[in-house]
């Protein structure tokens, strides 16, 4: 069976048949991006299911952890794709900060990562990544939405501001500038290399 693990951009990695079918194989990067007190870390897991429960899309949505929010629900070349989002805890020591269990689920296999997203109204930002490669992505809410960029709002809008949670970020310009957002933000994305192995 083919796992993918797709956690901030990570490259594919093959479980090869050792592994039982119905185990839970975790594994955990660490990646940190210390810009003053900003250090990330980011985890991942990539759950395995039965071959029964691979066929059963009813079964992916009984095994979604408590709080989870869909945010994206589409048909691709992969197949049917959700992505969605639970866990959301506050940086203690950085506020307007939090991290949130980003959740992509696919007909076949389920991958878990952590992100960082930024609620600052000068500074919205969602970081992502690995130990070897941190994106970090400046947002404008409130601003122009793309195909490049919607899953960032989408996240963003769900964690700062969750009673919008599941709207289009494309309708939402007035609520962004009522919550004092200008909706006039660059947006930029900067990787950060981390050291290779």
């Amino acid at each position: 069976m083919l796992n993918r693990f797709r956690s901030f951009g990570a490259c594919p990695l093959r479980l090869g048949p050792a592994l039982p079918m119905a185990s839970l194989a975790a594994f955990t990067l660490a990646a940190a991006f210390v810009t003053g007190a900003l250090v990330t870390v980011a985890s991942s897991l990539v759950l395995s299911r039965p071959a029964a429960a691979q066929d059963d899309s009813r079964s992916n949505a009984e095994s979604r952890p408590k709080g989870f929010k869909v945010l994206l629900d589409r048909v691709t070349h992969r197949g049917r794709e959700v992505v969605g989002i639970y866990g959301q805890v506050s940086e203690p020591t950085q506020p307007g900060m939090w991290r949130v269990q980003v959740w992509e689920e696919l007909d076949d296999r389920v991958t878990v990562a952590t992100d960082k997203i930024g609620c600052s109204p000068t500074s919205p930002l969602r970081i992502t990544g690995s130990a070897r490669r941190l994106v970090i992505r400046e947002l404008n809410p409130g601003g122009v939405i793309t195909p490049a960029n919607r899953l960032d709002h989408l996240m963003w809008w769900a964690v700062c501001v969750p009673e919008q949670a599941g709207k289009d970020p494309a309708s939402l310009g007035p609520v962004a500038r009522q919550l004092g957002y200008s909706g006039r933000l660059p947006e930029r994305q900067q990787v950060v290399l981390g050291p290779g192995r």
